[in-house]
C-alpha cells in the first residue's frame, strides 16, 4: 500500500499496490457478518486512541446491507449521536460517486470516457505546447489525473475565491508536465463532470441528484454544500487543536469544531458531494452489481468496468484507486479528506460482492482507512477470527505523518543572524499581476508599519514580515497549507518591479507577479 506525497491536503487518496499473493471468490456470509459485529468494539477503540468525535460505518455483502451504524457525536461540543443516517461530508470519495454518474450517461454513443472535452466545453484549454492535446483531452484524461495538471492545480485559486467558471478558465495559465502523466486533481475532474452536465442541459449536483441519488433513494445526498448545511442529522467538522507535524498522531487528540467550515461547491464533482453511510451503502451495491438496481441497470457496464480498471502504468482508474488490498485481493477503492475536518475512506472487493465504507468527522489521521482494512482482513479470513494482523491505525497514521510537513523554504528555518534591512516598505506597495491568479495589491497597513499583500476576489490578505533586505515571507493556514508552512516573497524594485510569490507558483510565471504601474 503506499499514499501519493500531497503538497496540498484538499484529498487524500489511498492507493493499494501491494504484489498480489490472495485470490478472489466471495466469502462465508457468517463471516461477513462476524467481522461486521466486530466493528462495534474495534470502532469505539480507536476512536479512544484518536480522539475522533463521530464514525459512520456501512457494509454490504451479496446486495445487501449488512451493517450500518454511527459512533460518537456529531460535534463534539454537543452530545448529539451519530447514526447510520448522519450525514458527512464525503471530499474526494465524490470523485467516485461522480464516475459512477458519469458512466451512467455512456453507452449511447453519444459520449464516453474517450470523448473529447473540448466537444462538449469547447472553450477548455489547456497549455500543451502541442495544440492537438488539447483537441485529444478526453473526458477519461481529466478523470483518470492525466491531463498533465499539476498535483491539486486549481485548488489555490479555490481558496482565493474564485468560481469554478473562473478557475477552469485560468487553468490554461497552469504549468503542464507532459500530457498522459499523472497528478492528483480536483478541477481536472471537475472540468469533464461539467462538460457532461452542460451537454444535458443542467448544472452537476442537479445531475448527479437525477442519475443518481434519487434512482437509488439515496435521501440524505447531495452535491450542493447547503443541502448539507440544512441537515439537521449532520456531522460538523473538526480540526485538532495544537496541530503540528510534530504533534501529528498524538493520542487521543483534542478537536475543535471548524469554523467556518469547509465550502466546497466550487469542485463538487470531485470533492462537495455528502451522504450517509446508509445512502453509501445503496451506491456500494450499485456498483459491486455491475450498474444494476432492483432489477434495472441505471449504469452502462462497460462504461462502469472502465472505471474500475486501472490505466496503463498506474493504479487509477476514472475515478477508482485499482490494486490489491495488502493481503492481495483484488479491490477498488478511494480515500477522502479536508484539512478542515473531515476523512472517508471505502473499499470494494468485487470478486466477493463485498464492499465497506467509513466516515469520520475530522481530519485525516488514518482512522477511515484502517477500520476498512482491519474488517477487510476479518471478512475475507487474512487472520484468524477475532485477530487482526496489523495495527492499521498506527500504520496508516505513519502513513500519512509526511501529509502534514509544513510547505516553503522557509518553514522551520531560523532567522537570519544578521539580515539586511528593507527598503522603505512604501516602495514595495503597489498593484502586481499573474494572468493565473489575477491582480494582488501590496498594501501598507494605517500606521505605515507593515505590508500586507491581499489577494483575489475573496481578498485573501497576508501579513508579510521582512526577512533578509527585499526577502519578505508571511505564514500559511487554511485548507492546502500545514501548520507551520511559510511562504517566501521576493520583490525586485528594478525598473517597473516585480514580486515573486513562492506559494502561488503552479502557473506558467512560477509565482512572478509583475508590477502594474500607478496610472493603468
Amino acid at each position: 500500500m503506499r499514499l501519493p506525497r500531497l503538497p496540498r491536503l484538499a484529498a487524500a487518496v489511498l492507493v493499494l499496490t501491494v504484489a498480489a499473493c490472495g485470490g478472489g471468490g466471495a466469502p462465508d456470509a457468517s463471516r461477513v457478518r462476524q467481522a461486521a459485529a466486530r466493528l462495534d468494539t474495534l470502532v469505539p477503540r480507536w476512536m479512544a486512541r484518536t480522539g475522533v468525535p463521530g464514525v459512520a460505518v456501512s457494509v454490504v455483502h451479496g446486495g445487501q446491507t449488512v451493517y450500518a451504524r454511527g459512533f460518537g457525536v456529531r460535534r463534539v461540543d454537543s452530545d448529539a449521536p451519530v447514526d447510520a443516517d448522519t450525514v458527512f461530508p464525503l471530499a474526494s470519495v465524490s470523485k467516485s460517486l461522480a464516475a459512477t454518474a458519469m458512466a451512467a450517461h455512456m453507452g449511447s454513443g453519444t459520449v464516453g470516457w474517450d470523448t473529447p472535452i473540448q466537444r462538449l466545453l469547447p472553450n477548455f484549454a489547456l497549455a500543451y505546447p502541442q495544440a492537438q492535446d488539447n483537441a485529444r483531452l478526453s473526458l477519461g484524461d481529466l478523470f483518470a489525473h492525466r491531463s498533465g495538471l499539476p498535483d491539486h492545480a486549481g485548488d489555490q485559486l479555490e481558496d482565493l475565491g474564485y468560481s469554478r467558471n473562473a478557475i477552469l478558465e485560468r487553468l490554461r495559465h497552469a504549468a503542464l508536465h507532459p500530457y498522459g502523466s499523472y497528478a492528483y486533481t480536483n478541477f481536472g475532474l471537475t472540468a469533464a463532470a461539467q462538460a457532461l452536465a452542460q451537454a444535458r442541459g443542467t448544472d452537476w449536483p442537479t445531475l448527479s441528484e437525477r442519475t443518481l441519488y434519487q434512482p437509488l433513494g439515496m435521501a440524505h445526498a447531495s452535491s450542493r454544500y447547503a443541502d448539507l448545511a440544512a441537515q439537521a442529522n449532520r456531522a460538523w467538522g473538526h480540526a485538532q487543536i495544537g496541530l503540528s507535524y510534530d504533534s501529528y498522531g498524538a493520542s487521543p487528540a483534542r478537536y475543535a469544531v471548524q469554523q467556518p467550515p469547509r465550502q466546497p461547491d466550487a469542485q463538487s464533482p470531485a470533492g462537495g458531494a455528502s451522504a450517509s453511510a446508509a445512502d453509501m451503502a445503496r451506491w456500494m451495491a450499485l456498483v459491486l452489481a455491475q450498474g444494476r438496481w432492483q432489477g434495472r441497470q441505471l449504469v452502462h457496464p462497460a462504461a462502469l468496468q472502465a472505471a474500475l480498471t486501472a490505466r496503463p502504468g498506474g493504479a487509477y482508474g476514472y475515478g477508482f484507486n485499482v490494486g490489491p488490498d495488502p493481503h492481495g485481493h483484488p479491490s477498488v477503492s478511494h480515500s477522502g479528506a479536508f484539512l478542515l475536518g473531515a476523512h472517508t475512506a471505502f473499499i470494494l472487493w468485487p470478486q466477493a460482492d463485498l464492499g465497506i465504507i467509513v466516515l469520520t468527522n475530522a481530519q485525516p489521521r488514518g482512522l477511515a482507512e484502517a477500520i476498512a482494512l482491519a474488517f477487510g482482513e476479518q471478512a475475507l479470513g487474512d487472520v484468524a477470527d477475532g485477530v487482526p494482523s496489523a495495527d492499521w491505525l498506527a500504520a496508516m497514521q505513519a502513513r500519512m505523518h509526511d501529509m502534514y510537513r509544513p510547505l516553503g523554504r522557509l518553514a522551520g528555518q531560523p532567522a537570519p543572524a544578521h539580515p539586511a534591512p528593507p527598503q522603505p516598505l512604501a516602495r514595495y506597495a503597489g498593484r502586481y499581476a499573474n494572468a493565473y491568479y489575477g491582480d494582488a495589491q501590496v498594501v501598507l497597513n494605517a500606521d505605515g508599519t507593515a505590508l500586507d499583500l491581499v489577494i483575489g476576489p475573496a481578498q485573501v490578505r497576508h501579513r508579510l514580515r521582512p526577512r533578509d533586505g527585499d526577502l519578505f515571507a508571511f505564514d500559511l493556514q487554511g485548507e492546502n497549507a500545514p501548520p507551520g508552512s511559510v511562504s517566501a516573497v521576493q520583490f525586485s524594485l528594478d525598473g517597473p518591479g516585480r514580486m515573486q510569490v513562492e506559494f502561488y507558483a503552479e502557473d506558467l510565471a512560477h509565482g512572478l507577479f509583475e508590477r502594474v504601474p500607478d496610472d493603468q
